[in-house]
């Protein structure tokens, strides 16, 4: 149903004509033109804006973004690879109320899914007790057996998770899947903020959003909380960020991060080990390493351990890691716990562990090597996402409503020839929010990623990186896929809620 269906009912705003109401969870409207209550400031800013200003003020933004060079890398592409990120001007708005179950399930997770790596690596408990299969963690690609019996500091095996969080149609959130290999966005969190408080100034100060722009300092005090305890100096350590280097679609976030945090972007052949001592060649000479924020994966760390023909990694950095001479974050083997297929039992990992429900659910999940599920999937592809389990950025995936029947018959091959590498999940109907869309507000669909530092504590900055399915009808956010985001505000308790009605500024005039 559009906006323009039941003229009688609903008085149809020139910046929202091209608005539709589907059967998804609306975050701006609870019916059709009835803004939810920390909406209504917002939807009178919108409809108090001529379509030249809104086009005007996308357009700063969207300079802004050129200007200070936030990209990432479609591979493939054959328009060029490197993209500006598409970034849209209307934020999503998440009351506190809300935000503090996100905040409480996602510290849960994290805490358990620490405990579960640790517990695979060392006794495994979870394992002889039959809860998930031997056979399951074992066959991961990402299970890393040199990591037996190998402790790391404050046994914190992940201390940055990027988790991705769908909401239902009933209102309620749900955790698609966790990120806890070398999480990427955060950087397009921060900018998104930048840029919107440049075009909403008056309206970001009088709703109360709580800031995010001291995560790179909150992500700093995380690594240096890791510090091995051999370090000479445990007050300052030396923490570097590691890149693959400047051909990495993610590369403008570790420059970013690199530069807020106040520490040396280095790649893999600006280090060296001696005597399982990592050491940073600078132009003083040799500076021992204490602390490594690793942007590379697993396989390419270490040529000596891991891929031989691996130039991106430094070589005899497994043995320095093992001897606890230098803290990898996040530590080595950490993938086994983002596989898809142990991310089904999630919610299982957390009961045993912690002896408490899951306070975020999964998303109801079918496991490929389980007969019954395998042949219902299969009858019903039409109606599944199908997921390889190590992949992300929304490769090797299929949507069965937006699939061909070429398509369809593809996977069912693949699946059958390896049901361990594939999930299924059922097409869900992810959350749509209103989008700036050729100055004209529209609907699309949008997830959202919070991020999660573990050390001493576990801090959530509030907000995260809400992607967002810019063309019409899709369900895919990711960027490599045509996605963008926007900013995410959270309220401050008491604030947007009760004070909408004192907030009058459309701010007509130009940020």
């Amino acid at each position: 149903m559009t906006a323009t269906a039941q003229p009688s009912r609903i008085r149809v705003q020139p910046s929202f004509v091209r608005y539709q109401y589907e059967t998804a969870y609306d975050e701006m409207f609870s019916a059709p033109g009835v803004p939810r209550e920390h909406y209504q400031a917002l939807h009178r800013t919108l409809l108090g804006m001529p379509q030249e200003e809104l086009l005007k003020r996308q357009q700063a933004a969207d300079l802004t973004f050129l200007h200070e060079g936030i990209t990432f890398t479609v591979y493939g592409s054959k328009e060029g690879t490197e993209k500006i990120f598409p970034n849209d001007l209307v934020p999503r708005i998440i009351p506190s109320i809300e935000w503090a179950k996100i905040e409480k399930g996602l510290t849960q997770r994290l805490t358990a899914l620490n405990m579960f790596l640790r517990d695979i690596y060392h006794e495994g408990r979870i394992l002889s007790e039959g809860l998930i299969p031997r056979e399951l963690v074992y066959s991961c690609k990402h299970f890393r057996r040199e990591m037996r019996g190998l402790n790391v500091p404050r046994d914190t095996y992940v201390s940055i998770c990027g988790t991705d969080l769908v909401r239902l149609p009933d209102g309620s959130f749900a955790v698609l899947e966790d990120n806890l290999r070398v999480p990427s966005g955060v950087s397009y969190m921060l900018a998104n903020r930048k840029v919107l408080k440049r075009v909403f100034p008056t309206m970001f100060r009088d709703y109360g959003v709580w800031p995010v722009d001291h995560y790179p300092q909150a992500l700093l005090a995380t690594l240096r909380s890791l510090t091995p305890e051999n370090c000479q100096y445990r007050q300052d350590p030396t923490t570097i960020l590691l890149t693959p280097g400047v051909s990495n679609s993610a590369y403008f976030e570790h420059t970013f991060l690199a530069q807020q945090m106040g520490i040396e972007l280095v790649e893999g052949r600006d280090l060296l080990v001696h005597d399982n001592v990592v050491y940073m060649r600078t132009t003083a000479g040799l500076r021992r390493v204490d602390v490594i924020y690793r942007r590379v994966d697993d396989d390419f760390l270490d040529p000596l351990c891991f891929r031989p023909d691996s130039i991106l990694g430094v070589p005899g950095l497994f043995n320095a890691y093992r001897a606890g001479n230098v803290t990898l974050a996040n530590a080595i083997g950490t993938g086994v716990a983002d596989d898809k297929a142990v991310y089904a039992y999630v919610p299982e990992i957390i009961k045993f562990y912690l002896n408490e429900e899951a306070i975020l659910p999964n998303v109801p999940t079918f496991l490929m090597t389980n007969g019954k599920h395998r042949n219902h999937v299969l009858q019903n592809l039409e109606k599944m996402v199908v997921k390889a389990v190590g992949e992300s950025g929304g490769y090797g995936m299929l949507i069965g409503p937006h699939s061909t029947a070429q398509q369809r018959e593809e996977f069912r091959a693949r699946v059958l020839a390896e049901p361990r590498n594939y999930i299924a999940q059922p097409t869900l109907s992810l959350s749509c929010a209103p989008c700036l869309i050729d100055g004209e507000v529209e609907s699309r669909h949008i997830d959202l990623r919070p991020y999660i530092l573990m050390g001493e504590k576990v801090t959530l900055v509030p907000g995260g990186l809400t992607r967002v399915a810019l063309r019409k009808g899709s369900l895919v956010v990711n960027s490599s896929q045509g996605g963008g985001s926007k900013d995410t505000w959270v309220l401050r308790e008491g604030n947007g809620e009760d004070r909408v009605a004192k907030i009058t500024s459309f701010e007509r005039k130009a940020g």
